[in-house]
């Protein structure tokens, strides 16, 4: 149990700190898979920025390693050009 004024801060903070990672993640990954459903490359080439877009910020605030994120970004933009 914490004991310092410091300390018990920090726990409140942590627990929005998670509650807001944890709703960016899951939002990212269900962009991540909708863009990998689509099959029209026009529609997948318009979707492509919002995902790579919510990539970075994870990567910006260190909820993703930045390594991560230039796999997935890769990866996507490999499946988009694929498409025919």
């Amino acid at each position: 149990m914490a004991h310092h004024a410091s300390s018990k801060k920090r726990i409140r903070q942590g627990i929005v700190i998670r509650l807001r990672n944890r709703y960016y993640k899951k939002s990212a990954r269900t962009s991540i898979s909708k863009l990998r459903s689509i099959t029209d490359k026009k529609e997948a080439e318009s979707f492509l920025p919002k995902v790579i877009s919510m990539v970075d910020k994870l990567a910006k605030k260190n909820t993703w390693h930045r390594n991560k994120a230039s796999n997935l970004k890769s990866k996507l933009t490999k499946y988009v050009n694929s498409l025919g």
